[in-house]
């Protein structure tokens, strides 16, 4: 199975007051013959699919635009879609019941059972092949914000800890559907510890005194890839090479001009 991993689209952004509009259909155009052409079968987008939280019309129609000319194009395609920070993760998941007929999921927020506990269920979404079988796992995990995460209690770094805490909680809910033979992989939208970021990722995205990062560990050795969105420059966290950052396919600013 072939699966392609993007993130940080940021349709409707404005360099500088210059409408990006036209970019961004480029970008979509190409992602849309990419996909047909090496035959993907899984699309995998983590995070910030838009550049605010009440995107335009025209930026919505553009996104729901490539999803109509992707599933044409490529009948059988699987897309999962996860909110980032930049993104409403209610307006996000508003469509979900009419495009999952179409094998888009999208998740958007934590959902809690009547208990108060994580509703892991929601977060766990079976990847299958052509003949229906499942062959993968996927934790789709969205961008955290307070009160999604476990509370750690007696634990300075709340944020770091409970991040790492849903990661390996929802790992051992997916191991227990996981059978002989199939894989896991995880997404994500946040900042690890190891990431190289610019300027620009530095004054937007560093809070919290950097308590915010998170560590390499926190996604077990044995998910087969770890999706991740939220840094704009590609690249490859840790030494084991399964843990990667897609990047935004159009620069941000231009601290990302080398990208």
């Amino acid at each position: 199975m072939k699966i392609l991993h993007t993130a940080d689209w940021h349709i409707g952004q404005t360099f500088y007051e210059y409408d990006r509009t036209y970019e961004h259909q480029q970008f979509l155009n190409w992602l849309v013959n990419t996909i047909e052409k090496e035959g993907i079968d899984i699309v995998i987008v983590s995070g910030d699919i838009f550049d605010i939280s009440n995107p335009s019309a025209a930026a919505i129609k553009l996104f729901y635009s490539f999803l109509k000319n992707v599933v044409k194009v490529q009948p059988g395609l699987q897309i999962i879609i996860t909110a980032g920070n930049h993104d409403s993760a209610a307006r996000l998941e508003s469509p979900k019941p009419l495009l999952e007929s179409s094998n888009i999921h999208i998740v958007g927020m934590i959902e809690r059972n009547a208990d108060g506990s994580i509703d892991y269920e929601k977060l766990v979404i079976p990847i299958k092949d052509k003949q229906g079988e499942t062959k993968l796992w996927c934790m789709a995990i969205p961008f955290l914000r307070l009160g999604d995460y476990p509370t750690i209690s007696g634990n300075t770094s709340q944020y770091s800890e409970g991040v790492t805490a849903l990661y390996k909680q929802l790992y051992e809910y997916t191991l227990k559907k996981k059978n002989p033979g199939q894989a896991i992989l995880a997404m994500g939208h946040l900042h690890t510890l190891d990431a190289e970021i610019s300027d620009h990722d530095k004054n937007e995205r560093l809070i919290m005194g950097g308590m915010e990062f998170i560590p390499v560990s926190t996604f077990d050795e044995n998910i087969i890839y770890t999706a991740l969105g939220h840094i704009h420059k590609a690249q490859r966290i840790g030494d084991k090479g399964n843990v990667h950052y897609s990047g935004s396919p159009l620069p941000m600013s231009f601290s990302e001009l080398n990208y």
